[in-house]
């Protein structure tokens, strides 16, 4: 189970080998994905809360990277955090989830992104609880 030492150690000194990598031009993303899906994820968007259908999704199985494919979180880890977007307690498997260290607006907080295919998915800010 990782916790949140983990996650600041893989932002800090890198992340675990992924089992593949996908890599696309964003030529080849934008012919994939929705205008949504490409600022969301290629372009480190952020979609507006309590908007996504995944938000209030409560079904049996697994979450995957809607770039690629990749199995990133299953059904039985979601929780409501509250913040209007999907939360989970931890990835489908330790090497799934990508952590960067992000500092932009004059913050410091982690960027969370698919190992696979580096698509973005979402911001975490407790840097503080190492």
């Amino acid at each position: 189970m990782l916790t949140w030492k983990d996650i600041i150690s893989f932002s800090v000194n890198g992340n675990p080998t992924p089992d593949k990598r996908v890599e696309k031009t964003e030529t080849e993303w934008k012919a994939q994905l929705t205008p949504e899906q490409f600022r969301v994820t290629r372009l480190k968007g952020t979609e507006s809360p309590h908007s996504g259908a995944l938000c209030t999704a409560h079904d049996a199985g697994k979450y995957n990277c809607v770039c690629c494919d990749t199995p990133l979180f299953d059904s039985t880890i979601k929780f409501s955090s509250g913040t209007g977007w999907p939360s989970f307690t931890q990835p489908i498997k330790e090497n799934a989830i990508k952590y960067e260290r992000d500092t932009t607006y004059g913050m410091v907080r982690v960027e969370v992104m698919c190992n696979t295919c580096d698509a973005h998915l979402a911001y975490i800010s407790r840097w503080a609880r190492t």
